[in-house]
């Protein structure tokens, strides 16, 4: 009898590892880089041929939690539930061409296409980067998150606990690898640069006989762009207020960041924040804002900021505003002080928790009135939509 051949042939076992792990981390089970490794390892060591020493491989290898177990168990049947099937009706084992389908439905991509928010902002630059946005669609990567966190990913804000939240907020501490940056006067030497350095030039043709043999070159130097992070922590806001305060604590803590907020006057929390107890930073900074959960004053508060010392921060800078859009005060007034704003800084960046419900389109008198005036307008509801709105902010057209 001819023993049965190989599941996986022709098939990529890294590219079916990711796409496995990937539903195994949206289903609660913290799958990380290694226990892939580990599993793409085994699937080359010792490649299965059925089901059943499928499942083993994937769950000795990605599973290290017995408390995982019913997540793996309902994710790997409803995954090959079909294979299976195909399997009890042959003794030689599952039909290759079934097997193949659901190999080929794990490769490809797990993201959900999206047409975005159905208004516009102002036009965003994006560089010389000439990759099509169905390129980054089709990916099946896994998201740059930590596995601890994935389970928490997509879960708002508003349905999070207080430990959760912190969770989060450590993660978040820990997540600004990057910054905004913008082109300075200086020059420093560098073997990509494109303008030669005399100095540097002459100085080493001295081991040279004086014979210039190498060109040295500079480039121009990035500095950080001024962030200020403006959060509305009015009773409209007050289910997405304590995610936000995580979020002002870990931009005051990287020490290039202002952060304020805002009910119905403005308080500058960036001192407070910077403590290194995030336990003593979130009480200092609950006892600074007296107004919180009250009324709206958006557009007095930022021409507070405006009128204030740290309005010259603002000077090509990021102006980041987390509201819901609901305001007391005049939109007419909130046109006038955007207009003054938007002269001054470089981007605004608009955060809504609000924007990701399905069907929600901005109508409030305020959020219409300050559209015009966004380069962005995000959800940033979830961790995984914090992320994404983070890379908004980096600006690409910025980078070297």
């Amino acid at each position: 009898m001819e023993a049965p051949g190989p599941l996986l042939r022709s098939v990529d076992r890294a590219a079916f590892a990711v796409g496995l792990g990937e539903r195994l981390r949206r289903a609660g089970v913290p799958v990380t880089f290694t226990a892939l490794g580990a599993f793409t390892e085994a699937l080359g060591l010792s490649p299965p041929t059925d089901v059943t020493a499928l499942y083993w491989a994937a769950r000795v290898t990605l599973v290290d939690d017995v408390a995982h177990l019913p997540a793996f168990d309902a994710v790997f049947g409803a995954v090959f539930r079909d294979a299976a099937r195909a399997a009890a009706g042959q003794a030689s084992g599952p039909r290759q061409d079934h097997v193949d389908d659901v190999l080929a439905s794990l490769s490809s991509a797990s993201a959900e296409t999206s047409t975005g928010l159905p208004w516009h902002t102002l036009p965003h630059v994006v560089g010389t980067d000439d990759r099509s946005p169905a390129d980054d669609v089709t990916r099946g990567l896994p998201e740059l998150l930590p596995s601890a966190l994935e389970s928490l990913a997509d879960t708002p804000f508003d349905e999070l606990d207080a430990e959760q939240l912190a969770q989060i907020g450590a993660w978040l501490e820990r997540a600004w690898l990057r910054w905004p940056t913008r082109p300075s006067r200086r020059r420093r030497v560098h073997p990509s640069g494109r303008v030669v350095a005399l100095r540097e030039t002459i100085a080493a043709s001295r081991r040279t006989g004086w014979e210039a043999l190498e060109l040295s070159r500079t480039r121009g130097v990035l500095r950080p762009r001024p962030l200020t992070l403006l959060v509305d922590v009015s009773q409209s806001m007050q289910p997405y207020a304590g995610a936000y305060l995580h979020l002002m604590r870990a931009l005051a803590r990287t020490g290039r960041a202002e952060t304020f907020a805002f009910s119905t006057s403005l308080t500058r929390l960036t001192p407070a924040l910077r403590h290194r107890s995030a336990t003593v930073a979130m009480q200092r900074a609950t006892e600074q804002v007296v107004d919180r959960y009250g009324g709206t004053h958006l557009a007095s508060s930022l021409a507070g900021l405006l009128a204030s010392r740290h309005g010259n921060a603002l000077r090509g800078g990021v102006l980041v505003v987390a509201s819901d859009g609901w305001d007391s005060d005049d939109p007419a007034i909130l046109v006038r002080t955007l207009a003054r704003i938007r002269l001054r800084v470089h981007r605004v960046v608009w955060l809504n928790p609000r924007a990701a419900a399905p069907g929600f389109e901005p109508l409030v008198g305020s959020m219409a009135a300050a559209l015009p005036f966004c380069d962005a307008f995000l959800p940033a509801h979830t961790a995984r939509a914090m992320r994404e709105a983070w890379e908004v902010l980096l600006d690409p057209s910025s980078r070297a």
